[in-house]
């Protein structure tokens, strides 16, 4: 049966600004086409055009590259359904752009919850030892707890223990942040029996094949505070295996050698001249120049990059030459004499809306605030710790082979040679603390391992064997606020500081809240 056109008034340029915007507004942005994944744009590119009066959108990642045409839009409550056609056929499809990977409909994603929660309870009074209460995947807002964690309490006389349960139709972000929930549920239920009953710790329930995350996360809490169980359930939910927590087996990251900045602008010095020179003055004298690797420069406005140089081999040859082109974000089209103007408009719109005191209804403003705010501290590191230096620092070290972290890391390093991480979220997030957590595991591997320095990092700097320091950087009002619960669950060997700025840290960013582990 086909599918009826949609009707869509909009000119090819109001519709290429239109799949801008939600791009720029939903980085995790999933784009469906005949109910399979065609793109999850954490991983991919996009170039969307209005060149002969059409509407282009190119999209393309590792292993696929697609063009289309498109012909209309219609805009849904959370998503854009668009019309499109392929070269050479004149039968309209439907591209589906969703903000995230989880396709369920409202409907279907609580009947998927509901059935979980008895079948999580059924596995759990049978292997769980005690009589499990008040399982519910009901919302509580007041404990920051929602529906997509069934969870209970499972009481055996005098003493209980918090269990938490996740359906593996959630998606994998939802499963790696069960722990966030775990401890939620085990504080609100030590708060509600307080007195009556000792809730010993938790019971995290998880799909067989997912828990390593969480395992990890799981080692470096308090056991001085709580006792923690690790279970996977198989898909029949028939058994539990327990999961051996003070195993982390191996970690999940690649560390890529470090690289001298200084010589890549050299490599490329011509072809950033010519760029540069592209641009209006304003834009030119705010564009931040980073080398991304050897053979990549990134050309940043207040954190958001918006034109980059490559230098890749000419086909046929093995000789090199720069390649440049542009584009916010995930957006990315070839700089040519054709599509010179597009990067003319791009750096006009760039030089108006992102600025301080900007308007939020603007996507190239809000676009990637964690980059912004790292824009801003990169050159008043003072700010977080006089200790820290400045003249290292290292961003995503190492590279999580995962795609589906909502924040940004830098590494440094004090003046007594400590490593110091920092953790920078510009909006709410209540996972802040365990992301955060997630990667002082692996910076403290690889720094004992002694594999930071053999790749090259922090040269002639002899680092103190001390576990890394770790900072969490959020504007004070976008810190949640079941932060320090969180992080009071925290090993003690993790030192913590979260860092609060106020609210405009876009034009001058200024600390008014500071708060430490108490030891």
């Amino acid at each position: 049966m086909d599918m009826p056109p949609i009707p869509s008034p909009l000119t090819p340029v109001e519709l290429a600004q239109q799949i801008e915007a939600f791009l720029a507004s939903n980085p995790r942005a999933v784009f469906i086409e005949d109910g399979r994944e065609l793109f999850d744009m954490r991983l991919s590119r996009y170039s969307v055009t209005s060149e002969n009066n059409r509407c282009m959108l190119h999209l393309w990642s590792d292993d696929r590259n697609v063009v289309r045409t498109v012909t209309g839009l219609r805009q849904r409550s959370k998503s854009l359904q668009l019309e499109t056609r392929r070269f050479g056929q004149s039968k309209p499809q439907t591209l589906q752009l969703l903000p995230d990977q989880d396709r369920r409909t409202p409907t279907a994603r609580d009947t998927s919850r509901s059935q979980f929660l008895h079948q999580m309870q059924a596995l759990a009074e049978r292997h769980l030892e005690g009589k499990l209460e008040n399982f519910t995947t009901a919302m509580d807002l007041e404990q920051s707890l929602g529906p997509a964690y069934a969870r209970g309490l499972l009481v055996r006389g005098p003493s209980a223990w918090a269990v938490v349960g996740v359906n593996p139709q959630e998606n994998a972000a939802t499963i790696q942040n069960a722990i966030s929930i775990g401890i939620l549920w085990l504080h609100a239920c030590r708060q509600r029996l307080e007195g009556r009953r000792v809730v010993e710790g938790l019971h995290l329930l998880l799909p067989r094949g997912t828990s390593q995350p969480v395992r990890e996360r799981m080692a470096r809490l308090d056991p001085a505070l709580a006792k923690w169980r690790l279970w996977e359930y198989g898909t029949d939910d028939s058994s539990l295996t327990p999961v051996d927590i003070s195993d982390n087996g191996n970690l999940n990251f690649r560390l890529i050698h470090a690289f001298n900045s200084d010589a890549a602008i050299e490599r490329s010095r011509e072809a950033l001249a010519s760029l540069l020179a592209l641009l209006p003055g304003d834009l030119r004298s705010r564009t931040e120049i980073c080398p991304r690797s050897t053979s990549e420069i990134a050309l940043l406005l207040h954190g958001l990059e918006f034109a980059r140089i490559r230098r890749e081999p000419l086909p046929g040859s093995f000789q090199l030459a720069d390649r440049v082109t542009f584009g916010a974000g995930p957006g990315e089209t070839e700089l040519n004499e054709e599509t010179q103007p597009w990067l003319l408009d791009l750096a006009s719109r760039l030089a108006q809306s992102r600025r301080p005191g900007g308007t939020t209804r603007d996507p190239l403003y809000r676009m990637q605030p964690e980059a912004w705010l790292e824009s801003q501290l990169r050159r008043r590191l003072e700010l977080l710790d006089p200790a820290l230096r400045g003249e290292f620092m290292y961003a995503q070290v190492p590279a999580f082979s995962a795609a589906d972290r909502g924040l940004l890391d830098l590494l440094t390093v004090t003046n007594q040679g400590r490593l110091a991480i920092l953790e920078l979220k510009a909006d709410e997030d209540m996972h802040l603390p365990l992301q955060a957590l997630d990667y002082w595991i692996r910076v403290r591997a690889l720094h004992h391992s002694g594999e930071l320095q053999r790749h090259g990092y922090f040269p002639g700097v002899p680092l103190s064997a001390a576990d890394p320091l770790l900072y969490l950087v959020a504007p004070a009002l976008r810190l949640h606020p079941t932060y320090p619960i969180l992080l009071q669950y925290f090993a003690p060997q993790v030192e913590w500081q979260v860092v609060g700025l106020d609210e405009h840290w876009r034009e001058q960013p200024r600390v008014i809240l500071r708060r430490r582990r108490l030891t």
